[in-house]
């Protein structure tokens, strides 16, 4: 596969930065700033945006979503969050008491949270699962799933350390005992293959703004084919049947638009956030996934057997997420570690005992050689 050569001209990043945190946020596109300030500048004269355009953003930006993970439109949601699309899930899934919840270790706070809350509903108990000895964190997952299980709920990639998932056998193991699959995507959407038809989960997850480069405050839900009928987080007026006729909107009804639609958040017809999202959605496709991963994954390949060499190793590729690596800091490493980078303009994140290090296709081999001669000096 041929690897994508470096595209920092697509983006606003000075020679002098070494941005290495996407899994902390993302940068945007230049054309994807454009779009966003083009399409806040339309509020200025709002009286110029017709009754269509409420629809029209969402509509050319739905399949798009769809073609990242390989799912069907009618499948596709906007929510504000993954907060948001996952009390959304949890709104529809019924556990019986006693039922297991099962959570990853150290999952990001959002999607634990739900889950207590969902287990405190229902009388579900959550049980969390860690990699311990020779067992990798995937297969501890696996071997937890029994009957008895009534849901799980993890990502990809775990987002502390890269962690990799094996989420097509998960999904494969919990259709066999019955229980529901909820995703969180977040960490590695837009720069790991993904195919829906191969993993059938209940409901994925994704927010927007780290490895899709797109704005902050806008993401997306699906919902597989047996879970589109459920009840939405909010009864607003636009995932209503014939919203789009404005006059008519005091005909109430109690219908919803056809498919995931009636998850869709309240004011999704963001004529700013929309647009930005499309420009870096329509980006990531045309790059597309695979290379994107392939040239990420060929980076960061190299930039690990750097570290292993410095003392900081990181989980093994087949272990980790390719775009992703956590590298173990020694015991010595200093406290504010992390700030004495950010003073050279040389930006990563701590999570744990790990340094968490994420390139992307803007990363230069300039950004890279002075990360680790920064590290080398801060380490002693």
């Amino acid at each position: 596969m041929t690897l994508i050569p470096n595209q920092r001209h697509l983006f606003d990043i000075p020679d002098e930065v070494a941005y290495l945190n996407v899994a902390t946020m993302g940068p945007l596109p230049l054309a994807a700033a454009r779009a966003g300030q083009q399409g806040l500048a339309r509020k200025l004269q709002p009286w110029t945006i017709p009754d269509a355009d409420f629809f029209e953003d969402t509509r050319r930006l739905r399949p798009l979503l769809a073609e990242l993970v390989g799912a069907d439109e009618a499948g596709i949601a906007f929510v504000p969050s993954a907060s948001y699309g996952l009390a959304t899930a949890a709104r529809n899934i019924t556990l019986a008491k006693g039922q297991k919840i099962l959570l990853l270790e150290d999952q990001f706070p959002s999607n634990v949270y739900t889950w207590r809350a969902l287990a405190r509903a229902t009388g579900a108990v959550i049980e969390t699962i860690g990699a311990a000895g020779n067992t990798s964190l995937s297969q501890a997952l696996l071997q937890a799933i029994t009957p008895d299980t009534g849901l799980v709920a993890c990502a990809h990639v775990r987002w502390t350390d890269g962690a990799r998932l094996d989420l097509v056998a998960i999904g494969a193991r919990c259709r066999e005992v019955g229980a529901a699959l909820v995703l969180d995507l977040t960490q590695s959407c837009g720069a790991m293959s993904f195919d829906m038809r191969d993993v059938q989960p209940d409901f994925v997850v994704v927010a927007g703004y780290k490895w899709l480069l797109g704005p902050y405050a806008l993401g997306f839900l699906y919902a597989a084919p047996h879970r589109r009928t459920g009840v939405p987080l909010e009864q607003n007026w636009i995932n209503r049947e014939g919203a789009a006729d404005f006059s008519r909107l005091i005909d109430y009804t109690d219908a919803y638009a056809p498919g995931a639609e009636r998850y869709d958040m309240g004011e999704r017809s963001n004529f700013a956030l929309l647009p930005a999202f499309h420009e870096s959605v329509r980006q990531i496709l045309d790059w597309g996934i695979d290379r994107v991963e392939a040239t990420l994954a060929h980076r960061n390949r190299a930039l690990a057997a750097e570290l292993e060499g410095l003392g900081l190793p990181a989980m093994a590729e087949t272990e980790r997420g390719p775009h992703y690596l956590g590298a173990l800091l020694p015991e010595t490493a200093p406290a504010d570690l992390t700030a004495r980078l950010k003073a050279e303009k040389i930006y990563v994140s701590k999570r744990g005992n790990r340094l968490r290090i994420t390139p992307h296709l803007f990363t230069s081999d300039e950004d890279v050689a002075r990360f680790l001669a920064a590290l080398k000096r801060h380490l002693g």
